[in-house]
């Protein structure tokens, strides 16, 4: 990215912190509750007008999707996935149904965790070259991440910075397909992708109604042997997503139905799948559940937890899901006084409810659980990478992000935001 590119983009965090530094906080809150109030306005328009994607759903379904998209007419495919999955002999099957239906397909399988803009910029060179007219990502949400921004840049002439944002993709991309073999991002439903500028620390995400995949196959079977670490943390990754769109105040009764239904399927299935990674039921009922959270939030939005993770994940590489799970239980502390009646809803969803508690009560006792499960589940209550001196950029970076895009339920300021990420500060 050049110098040009870079002060375009900052800028808007440049007249943000100078806000900061002349406007008393309490002055400020009203204006960014009128801003996201508004969000609600737009995720009615987008109800109407956003396409959801046609859904092949149980073991072997992600074989059915390879036969739709053999049967939509495509002959030249990008397949966008990682070098583990190969070696790992998960793509080979899909690739060979492919080729049998007569699809000319080209793997581009350097996605690494946390997409840089260079690796969508590669695999883009790639598409161009070798004239695919469609791109089926097949992995995490790296993966389908990098694969809805090439089909983007594909159709648009334009540079990845210059469609950071919101509804900045002009036209429609290049048709997508997804198969997420992991349960958590909900990638492969949402409006939205994410990629990284390592120069910058900075993450770029890219919100568009048009950037929803055309087709997705959720295949637990996809799933079975994903080690412990990556299903603990993919896992918490679709909680929190459906937990913040839950608190969200732009939430509405669909949204609603949805989380609930995500986080109960997620707090039974989670412990099951890594108890037994072999559970292909509880696999896919994970995989179905992180499809339901992201439902939810492409249309409630997210909070505070994903402003810090996007921006821990931005300063030191750390794994999103690990990071969501981190902030997690720091964030509902802070915003439970302003919602203590949804998180005694999300309570009795996850079947801690035993007949005579208060709303104060579940709601303590889902944080609690939150906390427990991360136990469980060798997820640290700290981040070790975590530097105190870097902390007030952080919080910055963070407050921007959620400020401007997120129905929050209790905003907090820079000094709250610097004392809840102290509290994660590992202990040397």
């Amino acid at each position: 990215m050049s110098p040009l590119e870079s002060n375009f983009i900052s800028r808007g965090s440049n007249k943000m912190l100078a806000l900061n530094h002349v406007i008393p906080f309490q002055l400020q809150e009203p204006f960014y509750r009128f801003i996201s109030g508004s969000l609600k306005h737009v995720g009615k328009v987008l109800q109407l007008v956003v396409r959801l994607p046609e859904v092949y759903v149980g073991p072997g379904s992600s074989l059915l999707l390879c036969d739709a998209v053999a049967g939509s007419g495509v002959k030249r495919l990008l397949l966008v996935t990682d070098s583990m999955l190969v070696k790992l002999g998960l793509v080979e099957p899909l690739l060979q149904r492919l080729q049998v239906s007569g699809v000319e397909v080209t793997v581009y399988d350097g996605v690494k965790p946390d997409p840089a803009l260079e690796q969508c910029e590669e695999a883009y060179e790639v598409l161009k070259r070798e004239r695919c007219e469609a791109v089926l990502g097949i992995g995490g949400g790296s993966v389908m991440d990098c694969a809805k921004v090439i089909a983007a840049c594909a159709t648009n002439n334009k540079a990845i910075w210059k469609m950071t944002g919101f509804f900045k993709v002009s036209r429609a991309p290049l048709p997508v397909y997804c198969v997420p073999t992991t349960a958590g991002t909900g990638s492969e439903v949402s409006i939205g992708a994410v990629v990284s500028d390592p120069g910058k620390k900075r993450k770029l995400p890219i919100i568009d109604h048009k950037m929803v995949p055309r087709m997705a196959a959720l295949d637990g079977r996809l799933m079975i042997g994903l080690p412990p670490g990556v299903t603990a943390a993919t896992g918490m990754d679709a909680l929190t997503h459906a937990v913040e769109a839950y608190i969200s105040r732009i939430a509405i009764p669909e949204t609603d139905q949805m989380a609930l239904e995500a986080v109960s399927l997620i707090m039974r299935n989670l412990p099951r799948v890594m108890e037994n990674g072999e559970d292909e039921d509880a696999r896919q009922m994970m995989s179905w559940a992180a499809y339901r959270a992201g439902l939810a939030f492409s249309r409630a939005g997210l909070g505070y937890v994903h402003g810090i993770a996007h921006n821990l994940g931005a300063h030191y590489h750390t794994p999103h899901g690990l990071a969501n799970a981190i902030v997690l239980p720091y964030v509902l502390e802070y915003s439970a006084p302003a919602c203590l009646e949804r998180l005694a809803v999300l309570a009795r969803a996850s079947g801690l409810e035993q007949g005579s508690e208060t709303d104060d009560m579940l709601a303590e006792k889902f944080i609690e659980r939150i906390r427990e499960l991360k136990r469980e589940l060798g997820i640290p209550e700290t981040l070790d990478a975590l530097r105190r001196e870097d902390i007030p950029a952080i919080a910055g970076a963070a407050l921007q992000e959620a400020h401007l895009s997120y129905a929050v339920p209790r905003y907090m300021n820079q000094t709250a935001c610097e004392a809840l990420l102290q509290k994660m500060l590992a202990k040397h």
